[in-house]
């Protein structure tokens, strides 16, 4: 019974992680942030957690970023701006496409839009400034 339970202290660990930074993590921040209070947390586990997560809705995967998946606690439709140089993943809590705009590209071509994603790629201000010659 006692590993049914540290089992659940890790599975709200992780989701705790996801649910309160804003930097949208891979799944080794997940596991190395949660490491030192978890000695026995496996990299394994943050996938197989993070994956349910996923499939139940409870966070949202942003997408591949510089070759790893990053993930954010906030499932409210909102759009990312990704940094092309550094790889940081900024919300944006705008809704760039209307419920509106959905139902017409739906009638338009005979199909049901049940989410959107929109992402922004550029460069964020702290690299537009190391960029920008003085």
């Amino acid at each position: 019974m006692e590993r049914k339970q540290n089992y659940s202290r890790k599975r709200e660990a992780i989701l705790n992680a996801i649910k309160t930074t804003t930097i949208h993590p891979t799944a080794e921040w997940v596991y190395q942030t949660l490491k030192p209070d978890y000695p026995d947390l496996s990299l394994g586990t943050v996938y197989r957690n993070l994956s349910q997560f996923k499939n139940d809705g409870v966070i949202i995967s942003v997408g591949t970023v510089n070759g790893q998946e990053r993930f954010d606690g906030n499932t409210k439709p909102h759009m990312h701006f990704i940094c092309s140089s550094c790889g940081s993943v900024i919300d944006i809590p705008d809704e760039f496409v209307s419920l509106k705009t959905n139902d017409d590209i739906a009638q338009k071509y005979h199909i049901l839009v049940d989410s959107v994603d929109v992402q922004l790629h550029g460069l964020c201000s702290q690299c537009l400034q190391r960029h920008t010659p003085l």
